[in-house]
């Protein structure tokens, strides 16, 4: 079958698939794979009683699932669909280049299965770069929404698109257009997919330890452009993915559109004495600009959150959104939980959980939106090195309390390129050191400084997920208020 996309749902009638992991998209692509006729057995490595709570709705639908043994490729497998997460060099995938068997992801599956039963096919607005894809397809999402398009943001936002592509939910019934999310893990498993129109946001070095090199991981994200039919929109400050659009095999008559914090050239997106303006999809973009919304409707205005806004213009626009449909979804959009988020002033002091930077480079954007910092930093490093950071960000340091297993990392670069600032390290990883980094953090500030946890690091290594260690965050602020009160 290859990578060619596939219509109709006899085509996989029959068909014996693997599915590799038993996470949310691997359900997903399970169930609706299984409901199309498909022979269905997925596999997985883990065998806790999560993962036996888990694979047991889909073995009382039928749908075998073999724990503890994710490394043998079933015996008559015809494709393998994995889980984004699932490195390409796992042993099941190797047996499957082995015996010629495709390995492809959800994301492939859900744009093979646009259109079936008689659904319209809605076109995809995709989003991929290194930060800010949530924020920014939800912006999007917003902006068709004002302008009066059925729509939904799926993918690696939380929604698997499987679901909305072929589930029953009324709600997902003849969308116009979906808003799509997209992680590199996504688009390395997605070779059939052509989008509508596509941005880059950025791309900084992140899951080096899955992809293997940098040069990897940008053309995974790349591949987000191949086949576009209207616009590749790329951050003209991040010369890289406009060397992305550059190689993009496109559609005939598709377009190179730019965003930037300053003022727009021809074909870009831009900011003209605090007005979001467009000079791209303008009857005349050498000589006319269309005034979109105010930086005050953009919230928080922090610059990287105005550059996403702008990715999202720039997206909505190709799609034939008016301009005041993009003010008015932008009025209307609130941004998710511990994403620059302000918890409290306490004692002159401001408290900002921005848990989801969870790497450098969304640490770096965090950062840049205060003048003088208490820095709470620290956790999994993934690979990283901290010295470009420390040096952009020195001189709005105050103080900075580290803790998590890679601490060592950022207090090493903070001694080579910011030794005069005060470090704080907690030699602990355990969910009790962030009360203890709140306190230190309040010991360092002063009434006019923020406090901001931007740990430039993944959370595992002491809490569930990025959601707990930015709840508790906020719940150690919320004590130290109340002690104060």
């Amino acid at each position: 079958m290859g990578s060619q996309e596939v219509t109709t749902a006899s085509a996989w009638q029959g068909m014996n698939i693997t599915v590799a992991g038993l996470g949310v998209s691997g359900i997903s692509a399970a169930r609706a794979l299984a409901g199309l006729g498909a022979s269905v057995t997925v596999v997985d490595g883990g065998d806790s009683p999560a993962h036996r709570e888990r694979a047991a709705p889909l073995e009382q639908q039928g749908i075998p699932v073999r724990l503890a043994d994710a490394e043998t490729l079933p015996e008559g497998t015809d494709l393998v669909v994995t889980s984004p997460g699932w490195k390409p060099g796992s042993p099941l995938f190797l047996a499957a280049e082995e015996a010629g068997v495709d390995v492809v992801g959800d994301v492939e599956i859900a744009w093979r299965l646009r259109g079936q039963d008689g659904r319209k096919a809605a076109p995809w607005l995709a989003v991929t770069g290194t930060n800010g894809k949530t924020t920014t397809t939800r912006m999007l999402a917003s902006m068709l929404a004002a302008a009066g398009l059925r729509t939904a943001a799926v993918g690696n936002i939380g929604t698997p698109i499987i679901d909305v592509v072929l589930g029953d939910d009324d709600a997902y019934a003849d969308l116009d257009v979906l808003a799509v999310e997209l992680s590199s893990y996504q688009l390395h498993w997605a070779p059939s997919l052509r989008a509508h129109s596509a941005a880059v946001l950025n791309l900084a070095p992140d899951h080096l330890d899955w992809h293997g090199t940098m040069e990897a991981y940008a053309a995974d994200k790349g591949r987000v452009y191949e086949g576009n039919q209207v616009a590749c929109v790329y951050n003209a400050a991040d010369r890289a993915t406009e060397d992305l659009v550059r190689g993009a095999d496109v559609e005939e008559g598709c377009r190179a559109v730019g965003f930037t914090l300053g003022t727009p050239g021809p074909s870009q997106l831009g900011v003209v004495d605090g007005i979001l303006v467009d000079r791209a999809f303008v009857e005349d973009r050498h000589k006319q600009a269309q005034e979109l919304a105010e930086i005050a409707d953009v919230q928080p205005p922090a610059p990287h959150n105005i550059a996403n806004a702008l990715a999202a213009a720039a997206l909505a626009r190709a799609f034939g959104v008016p301009p005041t449909a993009v003010r008015d979804g932008l009025r209307a959009f609130r941004p998710d939980a511990h994403r620059i988020e302000h918890v409290a002033d306490v004692d002159g002091v401001a408290y900002v959980d921005d848990s989801k930077a969870t790497n450098t480079h969304a640490a770096e954007a965090s950062l840049a939106a205060y003048e003088s910092i208490v820095w709470i930093a620290g956790g999994l490093a993934k690979g990283a090195t901290f010295d470009e950071l420390v040096t952009r960000s020195a001189k709005r340091l105050r103080g900075v309390v580290l803790f998590g297993a890679d601490r060592a990392l950022i207090r090493e670069a903070l001694a080579r390129h910011a030794p005069e600032v005060p470090v704080v390290d907690l030699d602990r990883t355990d969910t009790g050191a962030m009360p203890a980094a709140v306190q230190e953090a309040t010991r360092l500030a002063r009434p006019g400084d923020t406090v901001l946890m931007a740990p430039a690091c993944a959370s595992m290594d002491m809490f569930a997920n990025y959601n707990q260690r930015g709840d508790m965050f906020a719940e150690a602020v919320r004590e130290l208020g109340a002690a104060g009160a």
